[in-house]
């Protein structure tokens, strides 16, 4: 048995830990570790969503934006892009996922210099479906983003 000081402690870790995974699972964020730093592997993500016939839309330097305010970021970047292929069933099926597309990945470095590629999973609360078409629209689109993620992640 723990001394009551040690419960009470035990207790204030679990309770934090139950309350920000919840959380931090709600939001649908997907984060994967990258082998190259950020702008590198924004650029492999660029290059290998061209080669599959993805358009960019955008590609939003937040670093640049705050040193041109006098301020310090550390490198964060994001990607615009999609494909109406892959983007219409989904609105089809749900019209305010306009909301969400095009596809959107962040790419950062961390404060220890470790750099990452970040997503919104397109599934989350309130886009869920219970018609078949739907789901396979949904899971095609999150596989297809995970996919791209990832290998521009590692390349």
């Amino acid at each position: 048995m723990l001394p009551k000081s040690r419960s009470r402690l035990a207790m204030a870790v679990l309770s934090i830990a139950l309350l920000a995974l919840p959380a931090y699972a709600a939001e649908g964020r997907v984060l994967v570790a990258a082998v190259h730093p950020a702008r590198i592997t924004l650029d492999k993500l660029e290059a290998i969503a061209q080669a599959r016939g993805l358009k960019i839309f955008a590609r939003i330097d937040h670093a640049a934006g705050a040193h041109s305010i006098g301020q310090n970021l550390r490198p964060t970047q994001l990607l615009v892009f999609g494909h109406s292929k892959g983007g219409t069933p989904v609105l089809q099926c749900v019209q305010t996922m306009g909301l969400d597309l095009p596809l959107r990945v962040l790419a950062w470095e961390d404060a220890t210099g470790k750099s990452w590629l970040g997503y919104q999973a397109l599934s989350g609360p309130g886009h869920t479906q219970t018609d078949a078409g739907c789901d396979a629209a949904f899971k095609q689109l999150n596989d297809t983003l995970d996919a791209l993620v990832r290998e521009a992640a590692r390349a």
